[in-house]
């Protein structure tokens, strides 16, 4: 065996050594905590350790323990408030810059102060595994090294400013789809390795001052029921002090959460509640001792934090609609949005005439769930490149213009009336025999919420079905749009053109369907409601040929805004790979009129080119850009700001060639990660499979080249530097990347790995030493039988260039340790 040696002790003091500032819990604070648990009556210990109500932690007056405050979320301040709506972190992560993620944190900081909320419940540091998990744009990437060392400097932007960040969510939560029942099944390396390091620097290098605790179970327990995951792990080897809370609902049993180490229930007590406590203490199933525990970790962490003295409503000083946290969300727009495709279309000249299209060009598209925030203003792509342009330059043509509604000329086939027959019957079954309502409905547009549709309805565990005739009087393509809170589908002639039918929060889908002049066409809805709110939205309209060559005839350029939104894309559910039909057929017919069509994207990871992306002249991946985003995306079209976001995910040509495909969905509700460490590029690469865009990825207005790479080793570190001149005829910005390759090790590695990053600003012509520090933890692997990092002696090579996939400079480095 090659020689090597355990490190796991000796890397944590590397990795504290040279920190920024953080905040500590000190004897002080954990006196002071002791002191005020040791006044308290067991009923109050009880309160104390579950939410007041949603977002608070409650009081106690007596001992002036005050109530504290919480709100989401990662890229914004929301919950009965308006506040600045940052970029989603994948955009952050895809602007590879420290210093911006520590802007960030600042302006969540000041957003919050400056509305008395105390802890933020951000950021989200859960690995992208698959395109598919409905919270993927909430999270920092693919790469541990990249997401942990953005969340380090967002969670002490944030904890600066006087507010306790929370990093969430513990652990292996890489899916939305059955979150509170699926087990991700990982082994022991893999967890150290790819799905901890995020956290592990969140808490060793950021000092943040909350955990939070996953739906999901980790190797077939609970996480907020997992000893190993949360004491073990969490407490005993990486030394984390602060709170460690449940994610909303997220508790599942009251001796398994309170010995399985988690201190606070939220949002309020169900498994937490003084009678169920007190059961299990009189069951001899726990202990007071534990939640005096959790008591004092509460109480130790709001002490160290200054929230034990500081008074309530947040800092009146700090404007809530703040210029500084306006300009930040906006650097991060402009730094984060990825050039994937530029066939010359862009920049655009200024005598461009500009045909603004698509669902997002009106709107600021964000993800859905704890991601929705309420910005007091927001600029979309349209308004942005009106402003950048100019009017007469800059025209939109809106879905609602190109798609005539032709909703009031269907007919109730039972009676000849204009709209549906409606029916509602009890279950979950549209042709259920338990009829209780029938009646004619004219449009189908229900926000029930809580509410029923009808008298005699029940709240939840109703079903309902609306049919409607329609006979267009011109042949042409029908759009079909639907969105729903629970279960629905559209069928025409009694086949489904499109659904989500299941248990899920609100989402949408849309379709499209070719109709012949003359023709009758039977048209029908279903829908059930299982549970919560209730929302059924249905359209359609005909697509406007005419009116659609007609502007684009008058263009030389279209930007057509596609993707997703908060309906598609969001916590609770997954989504799909593929963008909906409706847009892919748009831009196919666009090309087919002769339209230079540029893409602007969202969406908070890959989707499917495989339609559409030949008939694209550019493609900018513009995430979920915040309230700037529109202003941003202009610029870039435009030129005057040069792109420089890099994928912080690989982005794979078909769903089938990701690593996780066969192993994504549960099986019996166990998920294997079967793929093991070799995860993202690190599964390409093993698999020999070529990505559509790799890791690391993305284009500019200028060119770099590469040069020169030099190594050293000094003072336990490795010392890698190199020139990156800039070739083109534009300033810009490049990220430049470092990879280390193991070359001969005992365990699989994969071929290589991030270990280092740099954001340099070169002026055209000029050139630059790139200068990047690694570690000893660089070269290190987990070893599972010490249970710590180790290093191996032999022979790695460092790699450097501006990508995954493009890593012109290399050099080998023998290693003694």
């Amino acid at each position: 065996m090659k020689n090597r040696c355990v490190l796991l002790s000796a890397l944590l003091l590397l990795c504290t050594a040279h920190l920024p500032a953080q905040v500590k819990i000190s004897q002080a604070d954990k006196d002071r905590a002791a002191s005020l648990v040791a006044q308290m009556t067991l009923e109050e210990k009880i309160d104390y350790i579950a939410g007041e109500k949603s977002f608070y932690m409650r009081p106690i007056p007596r001992l002036g323990i005050p109530r504290i405050r919480m709100a989401d979320g990662p890229q914004g301040i929301r919950n009965n408030t308006r506040s600045t709506l940052y970029p989603c972190g994948i955009m952050t992560a895809s602007t590879w810059n420290r210093e911006l993620a520590r802007e960030l944190g600042h302006g969540l900081g000041r957003d919050a102060r400056a509305r008395g909320v105390d802890i933020l419940l951000g950021p989200g540091v859960n690995i992208y595994r698959s395109p598919l998990c409905g919270r993927n744009f909430e999270y920092m990437g693919e790469d541990p090294y990249l997401a942990g060392e953005i969340a380090v400097q967002y969670i002490l932007g944030v904890q600066e400013e006087g507010v306790m960040a929370t990093v969430k969510h513990f652990a292996a939560n890489n899916q939305e789809y059955s979150r509170h029942s699926v087990s991700s099944d990982v082994d022991e390396r893999t967890l150290n390795e790819i799905y901890f390091p995020a956290f592990r620097k969140a808490v060793q290098e950021a000092g943040t001052g909350a955990v939070m605790d996953s739906y999901n179970l980790v190797n077939g327990v609970h996480s907020t029921e997992n000893p190993w995951l949360n004491i073990t792990v969490l407490r005993e080897r990486w030394g984390f002090e602060g709170i460690l809370m449940s994610d909303w609902t997220s508790v599942y049993s009251t001796p398994g959460a309170v010995n399985g180490g988690l201190d606070m229930e939220q949002p309020k007590a169900v498994y937490f509640t003084r009678d169920r406590i007190k059961a299990a203490l009189a069951s001899g199933l726990i202990r007071e001792k534990d939640l005096d525990i959790k008591c004092i970790h509460l109480l130790q962490t709001l002490s160290a934090f200054g929230m034990l003295d500081r008074p309530e409503g947040g800092d009146k000083s700090i404007p809530e609609d703040n210029p500084e946290s306006r300009a930040t969300a906006l650097a991060l727009a402009r730094e984060g949005a990825v050039l994937l495709k530029n066939d010359s279309a862009l920049p655009f000249s200024r005598k461009e005439k500009i045909l603004v299209m698509g669902p997002n060009a009106q709107v600021t598209v964000h993800g859905g769930g704890s991601g929705a925030v309420t910005p007091f203003s927001s600029i979309p792509v349209y308004e942005g490149l009106v402003a950048e342009f100019g009017p007469k330059r800059v025209s939109l043509l809106s879905d609602d213009l190109l798609y005539e509604d032709i909703v009031p000329r269907m007919v109730n086939p039972v009676n000849g009336h204009p709209g549906f027959s409606a029916c509602y019957m009890n279950g979950h079954d549209p042709d259920g025999k338990d009829v209780l309502l029938e009646r004619d409905e004219e449009r189908l547009f229900f926000e029930w919420k809580y509410g029923a549709p009808g008298a005699g309805i029940p709240d939840d565990h109703f079903a309902a079905r609306w049919e409607a005739d329609f006979t267009p009087s011109r042949s042409g393509t029908v759009r079909f749009a639907i969105s729903g809170d629970d279960a629905y589908r559209i069928l025409v002639d009694g086949k489904q053109v499109c659904g989500h039918w299941g248990n899920h929060s609100l989402s949408s889908r849309t379709a499209f369907v070719d109709m012949i002049s003359g023709q009758t066409y039977k048209i029908r809805v279903d829908y059930y409601e299982n549970v919560g709110e209730a929302t059924l939205r249905f359209s359609a309209g005909m697509l406007n040929e005419k009116l659609l060559s007609d502007k684009v005839a008058s263009s030389t350029a279209v930007v057509y805004c596609a993707g997703f939104n908060s309906s598609l894309e969001g916590e609770g559910f997954d989504r799909p790979f593929a963008l909906p039909a409706s847009q892919t057929g748009m831009i196919a017919r666009l090309k087919s009129l002769g339209a230079r069509v540029n893409v602007v994207l969202n969406a908070g990871g890959g989707v499917d080119f495989t339609d559409w992306e030949d008939k694209a002249a550019s493609i900018l991946l513009a995430w979920y850009p915040g309230q700037e985003g529109g202003t941003a995306i202009a610029e870039i079209l435009s030129g005057k700001v040069c792109p420089s976001g890099k994928l912080p995910i690989s982005i794979e040509k078909r769903w089938e060639d990701n690593p996780v495909h066969d192993s994504y969905y549960d099986k019996n509700r166990r998920v294997e990660y079967s793929e093991g460490v070799f995860v993202g590029y690190r599964g390409y690469d093993r698999n020999g499979t070529e990505p559509k865009y790799p890791f690391g990825y993305g284009l500019s207005y200028s060119t770099f080249e590469y040069s020169d790479l030099s190594v050293e080793e000094k003072d336990g570190n490795v010392l890698v530097s190199f020139t990156v001149r800039n070739t083109g005829r534009v300033d810009a910005k490049e990220t430049v990347q470092v990879y280390v390759r193991d070359n001969e090790c005992s365990v699989p590695r994969p071929d290589k790995e991030l270990k280092g990053f740099d954001k340099l600003f070169i002026r055209k012509g000029e050139s630059v030493r790139a200068q990047v520090t690694l570690g000893p933890d660089a070269f290190t692997f987990y070893d599972v039988s010490t249970h710590g990092f180790v290093l191996e002696e032999g022979t790695f090579t460092i790699l450097a260039g501006p990508s995954s996939a493009q890593l012109p400079l290399s050099c080998t480095l023998n290693l003694h340790p």
